[in-house]
C-alpha cells in the first residue's frame, strides 16, 4: 500500500486560499469527517463513492459505510465522538469556547483511490459552498 500511495501524483496549486476566522468564540463550527459516516435511512457508501452524505446536527443513529472487511470500527461502535466528535462541540458551544456548532456535518468516504479527483473538483467545492451557505467560520477535519 505504502508503493502504492507513494507514486501517486500530488495536485500542485498556483496559490493557497486562506481566510483568517474569527474567534472561536465567535465562531459556528462544522464536522466534516472522511469515516464514511451516514443516517441509517441514508445509502451507505460504496467502493469508488465520491459522494458525501449530510449529517443533520442532532443525528445520532448514525452508521459507517466503510466496505473493507479489514477496517476497525471498534472506536466507532465504542463511542461515536471518536470518529465525529458532535458531543465535545456541543460541550464546547455550552461553554462558550466556540460560538456554534454547525447546523449540518458532511461525512465522505475516505477509501478512495484515483476517483479522489472527482472529490476535489466535484462533490468538496459542493460541501464547501454548503458549509459557507449555513455561515460556518471553522471546519473539523476527522480523517479516518
Amino acid at each position: 500500500m505504502r508503493a502504492y500511495v507513494d507514486g501517486q501524483p500530488v495536485p500542485e496549486f498556483d496559490a493557497t486560499p486562506f481566510v483568517s476566522p474569527p474567534p472561536l468564540s465567535t465562531a459556528t463550527v462544522a464536522i466534516v469527517t472522511t469515516a464514511a459516516i451516514h443516517l441509517e435511512s441514508d445509502a451507505g457508501f460504496e467502493s469508488a463513492d465520491t459522494g458525501f452524505r449530510e449529517l443533520p446536527r442532532a443525528a445520532r443513529d448514525l452508521r459507517m459505510g466503510h466496505w473493507s472487511p479489514n477496517f476497525d470500527r471498534t472506536g466507532f461502535a465504542a463511542d461515536l465522538d471518536v470518529v465525529f466528535p458532535i458531543d465535545r462541540l456541543e460541550e464546547l458551544a455550552a461553554a462558550g469556547v466556540i460560538g456554534a456548532v454547525a447546523p449540518r456535518h458532511f461525512s465522505f468516504a475516505g477509501n478512495q483511490d484515483d476517483s479522489v479527483t472527482r472529490v476535489r473538483l466535484d462533490s468538496g467545492p459542493a460541501v464547501a459552498r454548503l458549509l459557507r451557505d449555513d455561515g460556518v467560520d471553522v471546519v473539523l477535519l476527522t480523517p479516518v
